[in-house]
């Protein structure tokens, strides 16, 4: 009778596992502001989805990709580059909402004032030649890939052909932090994070300013494991972009920071896939 209670505690166990729906949010900014905003939105799907949630935190880009192919997190709120490679890691993934900010997202070029570089409507200004720079983490879509093609396009070079020394803070606020600082002369942040960083007193303004504004491009996204139906019933994955879709509480979306969420497709992040193949970054 030891064998069978034990079997059927094991079986207990793995249909509490399966019941908890997870998800994970790459950390472009703090882990702790990251945790107390995203454990909200757990608690809204939970109460749409009729599935406990739970977010699950993670420490890089990197570890983002790995818990959604591990099975670890069905559900990701990705970057642009991020989310490719997650989709191409695990088939039949889609991705399903976007913020409506994300079909033209952009970079900010930022500047610590003592570096004397005046601001560009039209162009990266050549000023930034011999600055050191700084991208946010190594595969994030507005802190490097893009703001990678654009100092290319620019300058016809590497950045590190282009700058004195090239770095990379980890996030957007770290980058905002560090050219503050002076530590870097000039860097490349998410434009929705720099604006709620701005709005929130937590840039000086008269140290740091944004010296160039990237066309737009398609950024971050909701990706969906495409074996969540399977696993929580039929239909479950049109109920998670519903939910995504419905999410209208300001609080909510100052998580992310969106106004709202969109219908997105995997065709809608083919730009993002052809520049993450043209630089090196996709294989």
């Amino acid at each position: 009778m030891r064998w069978l209670f034990a079997l059927v505690l094991m079986l207990v166990g793995s249909v509490s596992q399966a019941d908890t729906f997870r998800f994970t949010a790459i950390p472009d900014e703090d882990q702790s502001r990251l945790v107390e905003r995203f454990s909200k939105v757990a608690d809204y799907l939970s109460d749409k989805l009729g599935v406990e949630v739970e977010y699950v935190p993670v420490t890089s880009y990197g570890a983002a990709v790995t818990a959604f192919r591990n099975d670890q997190v069905q559900l990701a709120w990705f970057g642009g580059l991020s989310g490719v490679q997650a989709r191409r890691l695990v088939p039949g993934s889609q991705a399903i909402a976007q913020g409506q900010e994300d079909a033209e997202f952009r970079s900010y070029f930022i500047a610590n004032t003592q570096a004397d570089i005046a601001p560009s409507e039209t162009a990266l200004p050549e000023a930034v030649r011999g600055h050191s720079f700084t991208f946010g983490a190594k595969t994030s879509t507005s802190g490097r890939l893009m703001p990678e093609h654009f100092i290319r396009q620019r300058f016809d070079a590497a950045p590190d052909k282009v700058f004195s020394r090239v770095g990379f803070s980890g996030d957007h606020s770290r980058t905002i932090a560090l050219v503050e600082s002076g530590t870097y002369d000039v860097g490349a942040v998410n434009f929705t994070v720099w604006q709620a960083a701005v709005a929130d007193g937590r840039v000086d303004t008269d140290k740091v300013a944004v010296i160039w504004k990237s066309p737009t491009y398609p950024d971050y996204q909701w990706t969906l494991r495409g074996d969540v139906d399977a696993r929580y019933g039929e239909g479950f994955s049109a109920k998670v972009q519903k939910a995504l879709l419905e999410m209208t509480d300001p609080a909510l979306l100052e998580s992310f920071p969106r106004s709202g969420f969109i219908p997105a497709s995997n065709a809608d992040y083919a730009p993002i896939e052809e520049v993450g193949e043209s630089i090196g970054l996709l294989r």
